[in-house]
Order: C-alpha cells, then structure tokens, then sequence
C-alpha cells in the first residue's frame, strides 16, 4: 500500500512539472536524481515515468531512461481532429444500432447537470469539466463497440486529446461563457439525433464538437498573460 502512494505521489509531481513546463521537451529524465529530489526509492519512480511513457508524456531514450516529450501545435489539432472522428463514429453507431431509454435518460441528466453548473453568474468550471468528462465516456458507451473505446481511448489519454483540456482559462470570461453554452447546445443536439436514431446528423454534429477544442486552443495561444496562466498544458507545446 505505502509503495502504490509513493509510486501515485511520483506520478503526480512528475506530470505536473511537465505540464506547467518545468521539465521542457528534451530534458533526460535520471531515476536516481528523481528519487533524491523526491525523497523517495527509485521503484517508485520508475514506475511513474512507465506511466507517463503510456500517458504519451514521455519517450524512452536509447540506451535506457526516458526523455521529456516535445509537442507541436499542428501535432495537437490534428489529435483533437482525430478525436472528432473517432466520436462521430461513436455517436453515429449509437444512433444507428439504438440505446437504452436508461441510457438516454442517464446522458440527459447529465446535460441537466451541465445545464447547473453554466447557470451562474460564474462558471462552476470544475464540475463542468467532471461532466463533461461523464458525457463523452457515455457517448462512447452507447456506442456498443469495444474497439472503437479502445481507439477514443488511445486518443484521448494524452492531457491536450480529452473533451475537457484546455478548460481552464479564465473562468469568469465571457468568451469562455459562450464557448462553453456553445458546446453544451451540442451536448443536447448529439443525444436528441441519437433518440431519433438520425445517424449523419448525430455524427456531424459530435465531430463539429471536437473543433470547439480546436478552437479554444489556438484562441488560448494566441494569447498572453491572464488567459493563459490558467491554462499549463500550454507549456508544452511549441507552434
């Protein structure tokens, strides 16, 4: 038990220096200075940088060990892209092969939850952020197919690929008001397409869904100061 919470808390440390850019693209990671630093065995920190090697987070060099990864934007659109196709597919087998009203019931109290939370004069941006997280895991559900969760998976375990990357800009903006009542709008368009078991229309829409992301990252690096400070994983990549 005391190892899986040194191995968690390693974990932790290392991704955040990573996301905030302390520990740029290209920085050789060393196991034995790692676990000085951190005051804990090198067990514990190699089986963090083995975590954060599948998380995409890190490469593993010739002759052993591992190396910070570099990220370019174009690299990270065309990931977000990637994730609209694979989600359209999603929600095009749901409204093609049919849900459950459980499950339609279940998604439309999400999006009642959502509906909560950008209610306020200011966003509850942590409980949209968990979900939205919610929402998408269901759409991939109701797709009934084990593959196609492997693959939206895949995709989206880098920290830049998920729904709700790049959320935390400035959360009293009134761009991020309307970037965020914008993509819920689609939240509730996706699931009445698939109730109505329309297809194209359900695909189309979740794939223009993805480009809400899209959009909020080339918005956030084109920025300086106040709206970026919120947003680390930014750090992390290069144009």
């Amino acid at each position: 038990m005391e190892g899986t919470t040194r191995a968690e808390r390693a974990l932790i440390a290392l991704r955040q220096r990573i996301l905030n850019g302390d520990l740029s693209g290209g920085t050789r990671l060393f196991e034995v200075a790692l676990a000085e630093e951190l005051d804990i065995s090198r067990t514990p920190i190699r089986a963090a940088l083995s975590k954060l090697a599948e998380e995409g987070l890190l490469d593993r060099a010739k002759g052993g060990g591992f190396v910070v990864r570099s990220f370019r934007l174009p690299d990270v659109l065309d990931t977000i892209e990637l994730r609209g196709v694979l989600e359209g597919t999603a929600a095009r087998f749901a409204a093609e092969r049919g849900v459950t009203k459980a499950a339609l019931t279940q998604a439309r109290d999400v999006i009642q939850q959502i509906d909560m939370a950008l209610s306020g004069h200011e966003i509850d941006l942590d409980q949209y952020s968990k979900l939205n997280q919610q929402f998408h895991k269901l759409l991939v559900q109701m797709a009934q197919s084990d593959a196609l969760a492997r693959e939206i998976d895949r995709v989206t375990s880098l920290p830049f690929a998920s729904p709700s990357a790049f959320l935390d800009d400035a959360a009293s903006s009134d761009r991020l008001q309307r970037h965020l009542s914008a993509a819920h709008e689609q939240h509730r368009a996706i699931i009445d397409a698939i109730a109505n078991r329309e297809g194209a229309r359900a695909e189309s829409i979740a794939r223009e869904h993805s480009r809400a992301s899209r959009q909020n990252i080339i918005f956030l690096t084109r920025q300086e100061g106040s709206l970026r400070d919120g947003a680390p994983p930014l750090e992390i990549l290069s144009t």
